[in-house]
């Protein structure tokens, strides 16, 4: 790929802009733990938003995405389209709890809702686990598909991708705290929704491509661009849209999409000047991921399968990808080498910085847990905020080194989702539940976790070995269903065989978070003096349902005007504004 001066240039100045965020940012950073992590509870919507947005435009989204319109089409989608029904859940019910819970994590929220040993060790367990290891994870797969850029774009080997990225990502992230990444995220954003919307502007206007028509008509193309699967082949249609909708977005859990809120989304919310803005910003955020960016990556992905059809066409094209990192989810990068000087600079740039928002947040995330929820909780209660911001740097460096490692085993974006997925499935429904009934204790949380790891090693690991459970291969969905089921029933029976936490921790639970007590009624009972508040429950859910019409009719009604289906288009927009005036006016009067 021949990339110019000019395009190194703006590479270049990308790398030095983020740089002096981070040096810009580190003196106030570096004052106290909340500082570092929280950015002193005072941003606004806008900015945090932003900051979601920047975040889940990973380098490996594209991928993804186009990983999964080249093997299922357009429909396949629903796999994480679906989780727009959790992320609007968060956004009307969730996002205010949060803010009101005034942790630092949301893993310190284990302390406040439970007691005793099994809420500290579900708070040091989950430290690690998903602070360091589910961390490290995610961030391999998004540093995957930046050996996947850089070998592709630039025709760097693995190595020198992940030295490039990790250093300067590193280094801005441990200097600049949350406050620096939020910042950083807002600069990429802009530069990564550029490149995007150029990119595939650009790109349909190929030699080999033609124009929008010729695309959508392309024989290779035609059979991939419905919105919903085939409903003549349940083996099509059940994973592709029935399981994500109906179970995957409640019952799994996912970073960035957890069921109740979560992660670097509630590090966020809880970061928020009050509750009005946590909502905003998570608000804007699933407006954005869902409505606003998917077409780009739609339509390049679909541009693949006319100049790449093949995985043998890539293989031919890019002699020097190793063979385990050949895949569908390459032809993205592929696309991207057909852009004239100038863009490709900003592409890669808008690449970088999404390679970087996401790494940034995941390290500044992860060390949150190490050093609140681990280190300062269980090693070193005493210990003085400059050792805190200390610890947290040194871990931010540990992170990224472990992840740059296991980067260079994986293979694809979407093996590791679907794994991910598999780990947390039959969780999730746990996470919604807590906030408002009563019943809920440490060991229901203990139990799912361990019931739906040991399931996860069981179908992934052990059955495809001695097929103990025959699943054929076009039916591989039944895992995550037998995986929901059984880790559900199993946490059930576990809550109800297991003592509730005392009166007193429920209590002071509910006065301080103040849920709808519509599932607290039971301990509520039991002390007439304390106020019972229904809340608006019923009125966020409609405002969640609203917001999600809202969102998947503006996601659609682009679908049908890029498709060339005015009629389609103008339902689809009529309807999203019409929802958006509701929510509008709503607003106001929730609190």
């Amino acid at each position: 790929m021949n990339v110019s001066t000019i395009d190194w240039a703006i590479i270049g100045a990308f790398f030095v802009v983020s740089l002096l965020i981070g040096l810009f940012t580190s003196k106030k950073a570096g004052t106290s733990a909340k500082e570092f992590f929280l950015s002193g509870r005072n941003m606004p919507w806008w900015l945090l938003g932003v900051s979601m947005v920047a975040t889940t435009f990973s380098a490996d989204t594209p991928n993804l995405v186009t990983d999964i319109v080249r093997k299922n089409g357009v429909a396949g989608n629903w796999a994480w389209w679906a989780f727009l029904l959790t992320g609007m859940l968060t956004v009307f019910v969730y996002a205010k709890l949060w803010r009101r819970s005034e942790v630092t994590t949301d893993l310190e929220f284990y302390e406040l809702r439970y007691s005793g040993k099994g809420a500290a060790f579900l708070r040091a367990f989950r430290a690690i686990y998903l602070g360091v290891f589910f961390n490290v994870v995610i961030m391999a797969t998004v540093s995957l598909a930046a050996i996947k850029i850089g070998g592709v774009m630039l025709g760097l080997s693995p190595v020198q991708t992940l030295l490039i990225a990790s250093i300067v990502t590193v280094v801005y992230s441990s200097l600049g705290g949350l406050k620096g990444v939020l910042l950083t995220d807002f600069f990429q954003f802009f530069i990564a929704m550029i490149g995007s919307f150029g990119a595939a502007y650009f790109i349909l206007d190929l030699p080999e491509i033609g124009s929008l028509n010729n695309l959508l008509t392309h024989e290779n193309v035609a059979d991939k661009l419905n919105f919903l699967p085939d409903f003549t082949d349940p083996n099509v249609y059940i994973p592709l849209f029935i399981l994500p909708i109906a179970i995957q977005w409640w019952a799994t859990w996912y970073p960035g999409s957890e069921p109740g809120g979560g992660g670097y989304i509630a590090q966020r919310m809880l970061s928020a000047k009050d509750e009005k803005n946590a909502m905003g910003a998570t608000l804007f955020y699933n407006v954005a991921h869902y409505a606003m960016r998917p077409w780009p990556w739609i339509l390049i992905a679909l541009s693949s399968l006319v100049l790449f059809p093949n995985i043998s066409d890539l293989q031919a094209a890019f002699p020097n990808i190793p063979a385990d990192k050949l895949g569908d989810d390459l032809a993205y990068s592929a696309m991207l080498t057909f852009l004239p000087t100038g863009l490709i600079g900003i592409v890669l740039a808008s690449l970088i910085a999404a390679v970087m928002s996401t790494l940034s947040t995941h390290l500044n995330w992860g060390s949150s847990y190490v050093v609140n929820d681990f280190y300062l909780r269980f090693i070193k209660p005493d210990a003085s905020d400059k050792q805190l911001v200390a610890v947290g740097r040194i871990s931010t460096v540990v992170l990224m080194v472990l992840s740059a490692i296991l980067a260079l085993a994986l293979s694809s974006a979407l093996d590791a989702f679907n794994i991910l997925l598999q780990i947390g499935a039959g969780t999730g429904l746990i996470f919604i539940l807590r906030w408002f009934w009563w019943r809920i204790n440490a060991f229901t949380e203990i139990s799912a976790m361990a019931i739906s790891f040991v399931v996860a090693i069981f179908f992934e690991v052990i059955n495809p070995n001695i097929n103990l459970i025959h699943i054929p291969a076009e039916q591989a969905y039944l895992k995550l269903i037998y995986s929901v089921s059984i880790t559900t029933i199993g946490w059930m029976l576990v809550t109800f065989l297991t003592a509730p936490e005392k009166d007193e921790v429920l209590l002071s639970f509910y006065r301080k978070v103040r849920p709808a007590a519509y599932g607290w009624k039971k301990v509520l009972d039991r002390f007439p003096a304390e106020k019972q508040e229904q809340g608006q429950l019923p009125k966020e859910i409609g405002l969640m349902l609203a917001g999600t019409v809202m969102v998947y009719s503006a996601l659609f009604s682009t679908g049908f005007f890029i498709y060339g289906n005015t009629l389609g288009g103008i339902i689809g927009a009529v309807i999203s504004i019409a929802c958006s005036i509701v929510i509008i006016r709503a607003w106001k009067t929730l609190h």
